[in-house]
């Protein structure tokens, strides 16, 4: 049982990592399926389940849920998928063996609901595509209420320094593509 409440309004740190620390992303397909998932189920009117309709649709997901910018030929679902969010997905980095989001929750049990749709989702997939069973990650996803607008500056910069932690994006971090 979580300790943490997750409250309407307010933001917070989302990781976990790879069961016994093992990678998670394979390679780009995976970290794709994982942020289709994690744009779309913001909101619980995600229509979309396969790999194909996820590729094509992850562009108009970007452009909807993140930069909330609207498009006069966006497919409609796409526009649905946005006015409903539960959740907002403020920021978030991927690594190899691990994954940082930054949320707020927008409406109660928000949070929770988002996680299991997209860690049961994600885990479906990579056992499917790696011919594998049971758990990819690491017991249940770790959460962290954020205090303080100061927390909240500090959590988005370390979130977006995380890839300076590779060394081949060392120096680069800003330029790596999955955060």
């Amino acid at each position: 049982m979580r300790s943490l409440i997750f409250s309407q309004n307010e933001y917070y740190h989302l990781y976990n990592r790879g069961n016994q620390k093992r990678e998670i992303f394979r390679d780009d397909a995976d970290r794709v399926r994982f942020l289709f998932l994690i744009l779309s189920f913001q909101s619980p009117k995600t229509s979309f389940y396969n790999v194909q309709q996820s590729t094509d649709a992850l562009k108009q997901l970007i452009q909807h849920s993140v930069l909330n910018f609207a498009t006069h030929n966006a497919d409609p679902s796409i526009k649905e998928i946005s006015k409903a969010r539960t959740i907002d997905l403020v920021c978030f980095a991927l690594m190899p063996n691990h994954f940082h989001l930054l949320v707020r929750e927008k409406e109660e049990g928000g949070i929770s609901r988002y996680m299991q749709r997209v860690l049961n989702g994600y885990t479906k997939y990579w056992n499917t595509k790696y011919q594998q069973s049971g758990h990819l990650f690491q017991g249940p996803f770790q959460a962290v209420q954020v205090e303080n607008d100061h927390q909240l500056r500090y959590l988005s910069a370390y979130i977006h320094r995380n890839p300076h932690e590779l060394e081949e994006w060392r120096g680069r971090a800003w330029e790596y593509p999955w955060s």
